[in-house]
């Protein structure tokens, strides 16, 4: 996998979250892909756990904004680092590390994400 394999995936995951729309979501990652959103939590384990994780969450598309950068990518695996800003919550450090196959859907993805303390 390529830098542009990733920022394409990265890409079509903001305008999923943006929208919150199912199949926006479920198009990001593979059948029996794993999403987890903390060290320690149970992961969502396929596109339908994944969408309903999602969608719980509750993020609304304009309480936020992010940014971010793909830091590196080894075979398979790419390292993002963000910044999410929510107008309700403050901001927010994050790790992503995402696993894409072939087709460049996501079959593992990972986030570690800490508070600005100062907010």
């Amino acid at each position: 996998m390529k830098k542009k394999d990733f920022e394409n995936w990265l890409k079509a995951y903001v305008k999923a979250w943006k929208s919150n729309k199912p199949e926006q979501i479920t198009n990001l990652f593979t059948k029996n892909a794993l999403y987890s959103t903390g060290p320690f939590d149970e992961p969502w384990k396929g596109r339908e756990a994944i969408q309903a994780g999602w969608i719980a969450i509750g993020d609304q598309p304009n309480d936020w904004k992010f940014d971010y950068e793909v830091i590196a990518v080894d075979g398979d695996l790419g390292v993002m680092h963000g910044t999410t800003v929510y107008k309700s919550a403050g901001t927010f450090s994050n790790i992503w590390l995402i696993k894409l196959n072939k087709d460049g859907k996501a079959k593992e993805f990972r986030e570690w994400f800490v508070r600005n303390r100062d907010n």
